[in-house]
């Protein structure tokens, strides 16, 4: 009787010589262990975070989480407004950079010429090599002045009756950290939108031309929509840099720990309070509060990114996911 090896490669090995039979199991060997090493690479730093929070975790308990003040003279300690902080400017970074970078995809796959598609796709690249401490200066000495004497300013006079863009201003706050953080996340939802747009098959755009269809028509029925998971997951990816950005934010942000109503004021992120706050952190008690915020940190990103993950398979269509 025939032997079945699709169901599995390996099936066969064991008929093999023996030096072929000692490479297909080394490779396999080889193969688990780096699987495996990012398990133990994950529980590793949970078990250092644990470790290194349990004297603020059996300090403060569960309201470390709900609590909004931060004062490490009389050592009262909350996440609250980290929290808030971490959420808000991811949000605004998505809110800017997912629709500029997506559009710039179809632009780079569908309408641009040939010529410039290349070096336009070179320069996009570049800026996501860019350190972010570099962002972070040219946010501080160039764009949040920019921002603070002429957007902010329109904001704060036609609509500063909204909480959102409410007195006083500040060129350095919450909306100056979402910003930057959709600047540095820009090149990269970009280039990840543009190689899931081109993997898009022609048949698609040849189909949709056929019947009549539009060039947006083509693009938004025959492309955006065949690649909507694909994009979700670019978007994925954006905010997982986003949440995690430390050294720009820390420079733009304001570094208030105060729940603010106005994006237009200081605020503070669990990244930007962990890199501010560790150099002056003396006590037992204030670096075991470091360690918490970063595993609050760590929780805030899993959380976010598996909600994430379920929205993506809840657009999913029939026969959209491969074997």
């Amino acid at each position: 009787m025939e032997k079945n090896l699709t169901a599995n490669p390996l099936a066969g090995a064991a008929d093999l010589p023996a030096p072929k039979r000692w490479g297909n199991r080394l490779f396999e060997s080889v193969t688990f262990l780096s699987a495996m090493m990012i398990a133990v690479l994950f529980l590793v730093v949970g078990y250092v975070l644990i470790h290194g929070a349990r004297l603020a975790m059996g300090t403060f308990g569960w309201g470390f989480l709900t609590n909004p003040h931060w004062n490490p003279v009389t050592e009262n300690y909350g996440a609250l407004s980290f929290i808030f902080g971490t959420v808000v400017t991811s949000a605004i970074a998505l809110i800017i950079a997912v629709p500029l970078s997506v559009g710039t995809a179809v632009f780079l796959t569908d309408l641009a010429p040939i010529w410039l598609r290349q070096p336009l796709s070179s320069v996009i690249e570049m800026l996501a090599a860019v350190p972010s401490i570099i962002w972070g200066l040219w946010g501080l000495f160039v764009l949040t002045p920019w921002l603070h004497d002429h957007p902010y300013t329109w904001l704060n006079t036609h609509f500063g009756n909204i909480p959102l863009f409410g007195s006083p201003i500040s060129a350095c706050c919450i909306m100056s950290a979402g910003i930057i953080v959709a600047v540095m996340i820009l090149p990269i939802v970009t280039s990840v939108s543009r190689e899931i747009l081109r993997s898009v098959p022609d048949l698609q755009r040849e189909a949709a031309y056929g019947l009549g269809a539009t060039r947006w028509e083509v693009t938004r029925i025959a492309v955006l929509s065949y690649a909507r998971r694909g994009l979700m997951g670019a978007a994925v990816l954006g905010l997982g840099r986003a949440l995690g950005e430390t050294m720009a934010v820390t420079m733009v942000i304001g570094n208030s720990p105060k729940i603010q109503a106005s994006l237009l004021q200081p605020g503070w992120t669990l990244a930007s309070a962990i890199a501010s706050q560790f150099g002056e952190a003396s006590s037992d008690l204030s670096r075991s509060v470091l360690f918490e915020v970063g595993l609050v940190l760590v929780g805030v990103t899993i959380i976010v990114n598996i909600g994430a993950l379920l929205l993506i398979r809840s657009i999913e269509t029939p026969g959209s996911r491969r074997a």
